[in-house]
């Protein structure tokens, strides 16, 4: 028989088939342990604790600390639980990773050590029945079950399960952002391989390519000619109406610029724009991140606001939401948009001191909230730099080029009062030393030679033994 997974549900519910919730004995069975530590059995003939009667609010977690989704999402599901036991709500949190602070006992009124599946999710919704659930503080994989979670009338706080599937879905999105007016990388999705060709020839190389299934995990890499084109087509197993293949124009030399922001019914309460000091191309987990921005014009940061607005009323979001700009020649283009916290929340709420979860945590439960923006960013006194942590020294082989693909185990941030001062304070916060007595250039394409020609005039001047590439060393000498 083929059956999908809800049908084996209700089936399995109808024949009284239902896990028991049962507490994790911390007490070795010496003495009868009452702890908020609950996991969910089969093996067991009844529950160890009665559902919730009062309000109550469930948060779900980020699941295990990994290359893409780590501490700044807990940290981002932590402030959310704070703010509704602050606010009288009984707390519950779905989790499973024990080295994170939401998984700690005194965090949450009751933790559930589970899997965020589908499944185990909906079985503890069965039985707490909360007042509301929080699905955009804990990263990709609750915002991934927003739909079937929505289906069974879970009742999900903030942006509707519909708008997070429209946003999502590459192709809603990007209709949306025609019908908006907003200009975006052009794109396609290709079912062959004389269709791909087609589409470089039009927009020119690079292009970025996402295939649907490829060997050996490579998810997107940027291909500069044909030879590379066809050599990661080589990886994508097949080519195909059923595995089709996204290639993006891919715009060189442009600047990455974030907007975090917390909206309530379609208008936005409080933002903060962060800049990327790396080109666009490196992915946002890995890229050296400025807050507040420090080389944006006053007019692209006002019409990044109103990008914003235009969004957040088209999908009416209620609760955080990041979208990513491409900034070049006075020209801004919308890379994604993502309706739920992005990695960067922490960084900007803590440089700023204006904690945008628990603004947006504020409006999920309806209480009144502050509103703020640029006069925020205006005044900010010091400078934040978000500096990313790698692994490459340790692994043998790894390729240290950043790409597209997220490649960072951590990140460092860092506070001074000029952006110079805590760019380098990040870093050396990283592991990076400065030389002693020799340096190794090798300057790329012209423009990058000709802003290096003051820095390394100074380097000389300080001491230091300058050492090139021949068209660097031709171009210095």
């Amino acid at each position: 028989m083929h059956a999908n997974e809800m049908l084996v549900r209700n089936f399995r519910k109808a024949q009284g088939i239902v896990p028991v919730i049962k507490q994790i004995d911390t007490l070795a069975a010496e003495f009868p342990a009452k702890t908020n530590y609950l996991y969910m059995t089969y093996h067991g003939t009844e529950n160890d604790i009665t559902p919730e009667t009062e309000k109550s609010v469930a948060v779900l977690g980020s699941g295990v600390y990994r290359i893409g989704s780590s501490v700044e999402f807990d940290w981002c599901g932590v402030n959310a639980i704070q703010t509704a036991a602050k606010n009288g709500y009984k707390t519950i949190f779905i989790n499973y990773n024990p080295e994170t602070v939401s998984t700690d006992y005194d965090e949450s009124d009751r933790l559930y050590f589970e899997e965020l599946s589908f499944e185990r999710v909906m079985d503890i919704m069965d039985f707490e029945n909360p007042t509301g659930v929080i699905l955009s503080t804990g990263g990709q994989i609750p915002n991934n079950l927003a739909t079937r979670l929505g289906d069974e009338n879970v009742p999900i706080l903030g942006t509707s399960p519909e708008s997070i599937d429209m946003a999502e879905n590459r192709h809603k999105f990007s209709s949306i952002m025609d019908e908006l007016g907003i200009d975006q990388p052009r794109w396609k999705e290709l079912t062959t391989i004389e269709a791909i060709f087609e589409f470089v020839a039009e927009v020119g190389y690079p292009v970025l390519i996402r295939p649907s299934y490829v060997l050996s995990g490579a998810a997107m890499n940027v291909v500069s000619n044909d030879y590379e084109l066809k050599e990661f087509l080589k990886l994508a197993v097949i080519v195909s109406p059923d595995y089709p293949i996204v290639v993006s124009e891919f715009v060189q030399g442009a600047k990455e610029l974030e907007l975090d922001a917390v909206a309530q019914n379609g208008e936005i309460v409080d933002f903060a724009i962060s800049e990327h000091v790396e080109f666009a191309g490196v992915h946002s987990g890995d890229a050296t991140m400025y807050y507040p921005p420090q080389k944006v014009y006053i007019e692209t940061a006002k019409r990044i606001e109103q990008i914003g607005d235009k969004i957040a009323k088209r999908y009416n979001i209620s609760g955080p939401f990041n979208i990513q700009f491409l900034a070049k020649d006075n020209s801004l283009r919308v890379i994604e948009c993502n309706l739920r916290a992005s990695r960067s929340f922490p960084f900007v709420s803590k440089v700023s001191g204006h904690n945008l979860i628990e603004k947006a945590a504020k409006v999920l439960l309806g209480v009144p909230v502050e509103r703020g923006g640029f006069e925020a960013m205006l005044h900010l006194n010091v400078v934040g730099v978000k500096a990313s942590q790698f692994s490459f020294t340790r692994l043998a082989g790894a390729d240290p080029v950043l790409s597209v693909d997220m490649s960072s185990t951590g990140e460092v941030g860092c506070i001074a009062d000029t952006a110079p001062e805590a760019l380098l304070k990040s870093m050396l916060s990283v592991g990076y030393k400065i030389p002693n007595k020799n340096i190794l250039i090798s300057g790329g394409p012209i423009t990058s030679k000709v802003e290096l020609l003051e820095p390394t005039r100074m380097l000389v001047e300080a001491g230091y033994t300058i050492y090139a590439t021949k068209g660097t060393h031709m171009f210095l000498t």
